[in-house]
């Protein structure tokens, strides 16, 4: 998708397709595929709990993320190192990234930059890069009111005893989120 439609996209329904503020909650595998899970967690004003959005990302994203959430230096730039020193080289700064649609599976986010200039660009991106560049970056994390009403999970305090497969029973994979205790989050090692 081009800036420019990025652009009209996120511009237009600004009113009713709010940001919400959010932050990376954690990292896990999900135990029968795998498959690392980023959790984001929702800054609501929910009274009943808290929500979170489990997004599915590669095994490489996922050891960026974790690399920049725990503030070790991987001794020589990886590929978002890069991006954000290139950045910096041409003067433009990482505004903002907001996870803003899901199509059919696929979630998808825009990094907002501000060049030297002070005019601002969208860059489309693949979440989990767009999160392991705002953790770099210093930047601020949201999602949109539409990707959440699709994809948010309540938590509870309770655990359910069986993991469901990813992608297999997507019922059971949500209630075994929902029932997820946060504290099992962040338990993600590469």
């Amino acid at each position: 998708m081009a800036a420019d439609e990025v652009k009209a996209q996120s511009t237009r329904g600004e009113s009713e397709d709010r940001k919400i503020p959010a932050e990376v909650h954690g990292l896990m595998m999900e135990p029968n595929s795998n498959q690392p899970i980023v959790i984001l967690r929702l800054h609501e004003h929910d009274p009943e709990g808290s929500s979170v959005v489990p997004i599915w990302i590669g095994i490489f994203e996922a050891g960026a993320i974790q690399l920049a959430i725990e503030g070790r230096d991987p001794g020589r730039p990886m590929t978002h190192d890069l991006l954000k020193n290139a950045l910096e080289l041409v003067g433009a700064e990482v505004i903002e990234v907001v996870v803003r649609a899901i199509e059919g599976n696929t979630f998808l986010a825009v990094v907002e930059l501000v060049e030297r200039t002070g005019e601002h660009r969208l860059l489309d991106a693949r979440p989990s890069d767009a999160i392991a560049l705002a953790l770099r970056a210093g930047a601020p994390l949201f999602v949109r009111q539409s990707v959440a009403d699709l994809a948010r999970v309540k938590q509870s305090d309770e655990h359910a005893g069986e993991v469901p497969t990813a992608g297999a029973d997507e019922k059971k994979m949500k209630k075994w989120l929902e029932e997820l205790d946060p504290k099992a989050l962040g338990k993600y090692e590469m």
